[in-house]
């Protein structure tokens, strides 16, 4: 039990060291290293449930002392495990902004095409590019008598109010 105990405890820390290798890994030996941490994590798995059922098998003055050793090894590959699926997920979310962002640097972005439409269809119509700017003009001028209009109706209003009240 000690061997395989110890074993497991050394796989832990190549683990560990390995974790560290992964932060610092290019984009293309990054899927060899995880790979390979987490074919080590489930040996050590294995080795975990070989360890629980020879734990059982110890007199009863060190086999409290052997569970804890195993749960305290348990827990720390549990952890590693976790570690790694974080890493994984953030390694996925970056990739999908770095694809995101690729897709917005690569995509044409156009102005607003329904004045164009609108000059299609007029030109379709016989209209020339005069009258079109005589059409924009009187619109714009159409706004500005508009919104005159009613700011003069407003102070009217406001006059009759401070005045006939």
């Amino acid at each position: 039990m000690e061997a395989l105990y110890h074993q497991s405890n050394k796989h832990v820390h190549e683990v560990q060291s390995h974790m560290g290798h992964l932060e610092t890994a290019d984009k293309q030996s990054v899927h060899l290293v995880e790979n390979e941490i987490q074919a080590r994590i489930d040996q050590i798995f294995s080795n975990l449930e070989r360890l629980e059922i020879l734990c059982s098998k110890e007199p009863p003055s060190k086999r409290q002392n052997a569970k804890l050793r195993v749960d305290q090894l348990k827990y720390d590959v549990q952890h590693l495990q976790t570690a790694l699926r974080n890493f994984q997920h953030r390694r996925y979310a970056r990739e999908q902004q770095d694809k995101e962002r690729e897709e917005l640097l690569t995509r044409n972005y156009t102005t607003n095409g329904a004045q164009k439409k609108i000059l299609d269809v007029a030109n379709m119509l016989g209209l020339s590019n005069t009258v079109m700017r005589l059409i924009e003009k009187r619109a714009f001028q159409d706004k500005a008598i508009m919104i005159g209009g009613m700011i003069f109706t407003c102070v009217v209003m406001i006059l009759v109010f401070k005045y006939l009240t």
